[in-house]
Order: structure tokens, then C-alpha cells, then sequence
């Protein structure tokens, strides 16, 4: 096993992108410890993969300063800055074996047969593919060829590890594999790592902390169940969990919460002409009409599994609703939701901001 001594801490200061009159990052900041996995996650046009260039050198800033280690590396070119990238293409030499690509970085150097053949071999064991050092890379699988494209990376024992959507040109099967695997090279290694994706599994799963970016801003910066348990904004509600955050329409005054002329007492108090009521499915329960928080009309039962997914009609809103795998509600059944208290989100629908 190499050894990773050389941790180093990554800093954004106030870094702003504009291509034209398009500002694709805005005042972004951002402190990445030694040793931290973070991983920048939004949909496509976020900005994340553009804060992953400005910090590997391949695109300049047009404001701000970006430190790898407490050094302004601003201005400095990729080479000098002790850090190795891993792309969504793998971007493999097609003419060279698995060795050769992977001691590439070492051949660069000039570094002698014998030593770079076992550092070759002891990246390749960190990946599990010390079996295919002789074949080239049209006769390898996606996953093998992205762990060929790992141990490139590890072989240069850089100081910060880069990886935009590394796993997105998997299938859903090899990417749960190549997920635990990553986690558990990346905590072996300690090595500092900023992780690009828009899957919000691999984020929640993979990541010390997650940023998630909308439009070039920076939306919220915490840990997966921070993020999860106690989302900033509206945006970042909605944008974690699988299915998606319930919303409802109404308004806030007080402690209660208007929708369709029910109240719904609330653990928040304000006054919102125009709000938004958010509850995760798992929070809420399946009840007779009478005890139910709100009640409704089912539009959909999908049994998924572990569990039926109830979606119920609201208004001009849905609610969907996790309940026990041998829940047996028809379409068109008037049934109860239950919406506890302590598990309800206030957002103002102006701003998107939440209601605290």
C-alpha cells in the first residue's frame, strides 16, 4: 500500500465564472479539510464541474482566489498543483496495456522499470485488477476500465484527489459496486477528495459533507444527514430524498399552516401569505379520513417493494406517502394522512426561503 502522507486542505474565496454575460459561479466559497471527502452535487448547469476546472487549473477564475494547502494556486498551472483527476470518460490510452496506462504518470518522470513496476502493481491491488495488467483497455468491462483509470490516479500519490461523475457511465448494479468500493479507498487513503455529481445516492452515500449548488450559487454546505434532516431552503428540500420531499400550498399564520381551509398546527411561527408545507413521505402515515392531519382521494398505490408508496390528491397537490408493504388502499379510496408536528418543514414561496 502507497502511503498518503500529504494531506491538503482546498480553499475557495469568493470565486466567481462568467462565459459572457452567462455568471455559471457566483461568490462561491468553500473549505474542504484535510483528508475530507466533499462532494459537489446539482443538476446539470449548477456550476459544479466548473468549481472542479477552476480548482484543477483547466479553467481561470474571473474573480476570486482558489488555496490548495493555504497556497494561492490561482495562477498556477495544472501540472504544479499535486493533484490527479478522474473523468466521466476514463480517458485511457487505447494503444497502451493496463500497466502502461497506469504507470504513465511515473514513465512522465522519469522514473526507473523496476520501481515503477511495483508501484504499478500496488495501485493496481488497490483497485483489484492486479489480473489485467496485460490487456489493453478495448477488452476490459466500463468498471474494470474505470478502475484502471483509479489507480492512474492513485499512482501519482497526489495531494488532492478530483472526480467529476466518475461513475455515470455504469450500470446501476456496477455503480452501487464501485460506490463502497471508492468510500473504502478513499477513508484507507485519507486522501482529500472533491467528488462532482448530479446523484444525490452517491452524494448522500459517499460524502463527509455534500454542497449543493443551483445556478451557480452555493445552496447549503453539511453533512449528507444534516442536509437530509434539516435542509436550508426549499431548493435543497426537494432536491434530496428519493421519493422527493412532499410540498403543499398555503399560507402560515401563527403556528398554523391554511391549505384547502384546513389547519395544520406547525412546530414555526410566522406569517406567509404564500408558503409551502413540506413533509418527507417516510414522516407521514396512512389513516381512516377522520384521524387523518389531512385526507384524500388515493390516486395511486405502487407496491416497490419494502414498502407501497401511496400517492393521495390534495387540491392541486400530491401527497405521497410510505406505507407497509401490504397496504391494500384502490384507487379512488378516501384514506387519512397523518403529518406529525415535529417532521414538518414551513418554506416562504417567495424566496424559497424555510421558516424557522
Amino acid at each position: 500500500m502507497q502511503d498518503f502522507d500529504r494531506q491538503a486542505s482546498v480553499r475557495f474565496e469568493n470565486v466567481e465564472k462568467s462565459f459572457g454575460d452567462v455568471k455559471v459561479l457566483r461568490d462561491f466559497d468553500l473549505d474542504v479539510q484535510p483528508g475530507e471527502f466533499v462532494v459537489l452535487l446539482g443538476a446539470s448547469g449548477s456550476g459544479k464541474t466548473t468549481a472542479l476546472r477552476i480548482l484543477s487549473g483547466l479553467e481561470t477564475p474571473s474573480a476570486g482566489q482558489v488555496y490548495i494547502d493555504n497556497e494561492n494556486v490561482t495562477d498556477i498551472l495544472p501540472k504544479y498543483r499535486d493533484i490527479s483527476m478522474v473523468f466521466q470518460s476514463y480517458a485511457l490510452y487505447p494503444h497502451k496495456t493496463v500497466a502502461e496506462n497506469i504507470g504513465f504518470p511515473l514513465k512522465v518522470r522519469g522514473m526507473g522499470k523496476t520501481e515503477m513496476e511495483a508501484a504499478t502493481r500496488s495501485a493496481a491491488q488497490q483497485v483489484q485488477i492486479e489480473d489485467l495488467l496485460d490487456r489493453y483497455p478495448r477488452e476490459l468491462s466500463g468498471g474494470q476500465r474505470q478502475r484502471v483509470a483509479l489507480a492512474r490516479a492513485i499512482i501519482r500519490q497526489p495531494s488532492v484527489f478530483l472526480m467529476d461523475e466518475p461513475l455515470s457511465n455504469l450500470d446501476a448494479k456496477l455503480r452501487g459496486h464501485m460506490r463502497a468500493q471508492l468510500k473504502h479507498m478513499q477513508k484507507s487513503m485519507g486522501i482529500t477528495t472533491i467528488y462532482v455529481t448530479h446523484d444525490q445516492i452517491e452524494a448522500m452515500t459517499l460524502a463527509h459533507r455534500v454542497a449543493i449548488l443551483e445556478k451557480g450559487v452555493l445552496q447549503q454546505l453539511a453533512t449528507p444527514a444534516e442536509i437530509y434532516n434539516n435542509p436550508a431552503n426549499l431548493f435543497v428540500a426537494q432536491f434530496i430524498g428519493s421519493p422527493p420531499m412532499n410540498v403543499v400550498h398555503g399560507s402560515l399564520m401563527g403556528s398554523q399552516f391554511m391549505t384547502n381551509g384546513v389547519a395544520v398546527e406547525t412546530a414555526v411561527s410566522g406569517q406567509a401569505e404564500k408558503a409551502v408545507m413540506g413533509v418527507r413521505p417516510e414522516d407521514c402515515a396512512i389513516a381512516s379520513p377522520s384521524e387523518g392531519t389531512l385526507s384524500g382521494k388515493i390516486f395511486t398505490n405502487e407496491l416497490i417493494g419494502d414498502h407501497a408508496l401511496v400517492t393521495v390528491d390534495w387540491g392541486s397537490d400530491q401527497i405521497a406517502v410510505k406505507a407497509p408493504k401490504d397496504f391494500t388502499g384502490e384507487q379512488g379510496d378516501e384514506v387519512g394522512v397523518m403529518i406529525p408536528r415535529d417532521h414538518l418543514f414551513v418554506f416562504d414561496q417567495s424566496n424559497g426561503q424555510r421558516i424557522r
